[in-house]
């Protein structure tokens, strides 16, 4: 990936980022860069997730997932860090349909196992400890609509999971093709291994490029945010946060690539959000929002910064020509242009009024790309995790949550937040 930062340097933006501080910063990054080395070189938890390109084995998951090869949809169940890389991935390259059980609305789910042939649809169910409720919970759901259904689940059910758990046990039990959840690597920097890239291997996907994509940006990584696309992206945002742009808002102009948004704002808040620091992370597309939040951006206060997103190469669809007025414009046009018009406009339109922008770029939304993209924002967020000095791969406010939640089910309140809880429930 690419990186522009010339939006969002002082001369143009306020807030914005001088370059002499850039400078001084930059030995900042190297310090930092010799850590995240030093932890990948090590495997330590977390660092092992920029390990992945190398690590992660895409045969495994092909031979794993050949049972279900013929499936024509692949419905995952899983939460957070187990859904929204895969559905990142599925989003944006696959022909097949795909499905995430990503949250435990009722209705929903009814609904959509109601639209499904469940004798074509492929499960995924992932929870590296194979307790996560929301997960075990829409699974027996849809064991029972499978059953129901008179569809053996055993033959269409794929799970990725840890050593041991309840899903480990299920697995053994009916000898369900499973993989393993790799160890050391948080949930939401999960993409690049089994747990993102199976549904989208199901779905014929081509992993290894997105892997070779990863490998490619892994060895671009240099101690310097002068001569690293990642880095530069992580210390800018890190930068422009400290100065005021306290939201983020992640601007791709690929409908394909809405989700990539998504999984970009649990990456950016679950591990920068401590001891009172982090952006706000905001999900645009272009053109899309263009409509809908641009006149906050352009006319609201200067407090964040427009992450634009785009490939450089995409296909196209002529404008057919038409007599209508004021439409003159239009001759001659095609789509992408009129997207890229958009975009130049929008871009333009916010330096205008000085709100900082950063341009990212990818050749093409193929799968080298996008995995050279996916990696890249991995590397940027832990680097500005340094910047931070937080723990970027905890998650303690979300750990909390999960236990209230059980205790609110078991009807205890066990937490030493007791009292919080109890005036919550009035």
């Amino acid at each position: 990936m690419d990186v522009d930062i010339g939006n969002a340097l002082d001369s143009v933006a306020t807030p914005g980022v001088p370059r002499s501080y850039l400078e001084r910063l930059d030995g900042r990054v190297a310090d930092a860069h010799e850590r995240i080395a030093a932890g990948m070189a090590d495997g330590e938890f977390g660092h092992a997730a920029l390990n992945l390109p190398e690590t992660c084995d895409p045969g495994a998951i092909r031979a794993a997932v050949e049972p279900l090869a013929d499936a024509e949809t692949v419905l995952t169940v899983g939460i957070g860090g187990s859904a929204l890389g895969a559905a990142t991935l599925t989003d944006a390259l696959a022909d097949g349909d795909a499905h995430y059980l990503d949250n435990v609305d009722p209705a929903h789910t009814e609904d959509l196992l109601d639209s499904l042939d469940l004798e074509s649809t492929a499960v995924n169910v992932v929870s590296r400890s194979g307790t996560t409720a929301e997960t075990l919970a829409n699974f027996l759901v849809v064991r029972e609509a499978y059953e129901a259904a008179g569809v053996d689940w055993t033959e269409r059910t794929l799970v990725t999971t840890g050593e041991d758990g309840n899903l480990r046990e299920l697995a053994d039990a009916h000898g369900l093709p499973a993989l393993d959840v790799p160890s050391g690597v948080p949930g939401r920097f999960s993409v690049l291994s089994t747990v993102g890239l199976a549904p989208a291997a199901i779905l014929g996907v081509d992993v290894e490029g997105v892997l070779a994509g990863a490998r490619a940006e892994r060895d671009s990584l240099a101690g310097s945010l002068f001569e690293t696309p990642a880095y530069a992206y992580g210390a800018l945002a890190y930068a422009l946060d400290e100065r005021g742009a306290s939201a983020n808002v992640m601007m791709p102009y690929h409908e394909s690539m809405e989700t990539y948004a998504e999984w970009y704002a649990q990456l950016h808040a679950e591990s920068l959000g401590k001891d009172g620091l982090g952006q706000t992370p905001v999900r645009a597309l272009g053109a899309t929002d263009q409509h809908s939040q641009l006149q906050l951006y352009r006319a609201g206060p200067n407090d964040k910064v427009v992450t634009f997103v785009r490939a450089r190469e995409t296909p196209d669809v002529a404008i057919p020509s038409a007599d209508l007025d004021g439409l003159d414009y239009l001759d001659g046009a095609t789509l992408g242009g009129l997207r890229d018009a958009e975009f130049e406009a929008t871009e333009a339109s916010l330096a205008d009024v000085g709100l900082p922008t950063l341009r990212v770029e990818i050749e093409r939304a193929d799968a080298e790309s996008l995995g050279g993209l996916l990696y890249g924002m991995e590397a940027a967020t832990v680097l500005a995790g340094e910047l931070y000095d937080v723990e970027t791969f905890v998650q303690p406010a979300v750990e909390w949550g999960k236990e209230v939640a059980r205790g609110i089910l078991r009807g205890e309140e066990a937490l030493p937040e007791k009292e919080t809880l109890r005036v919550a429930r009035e």
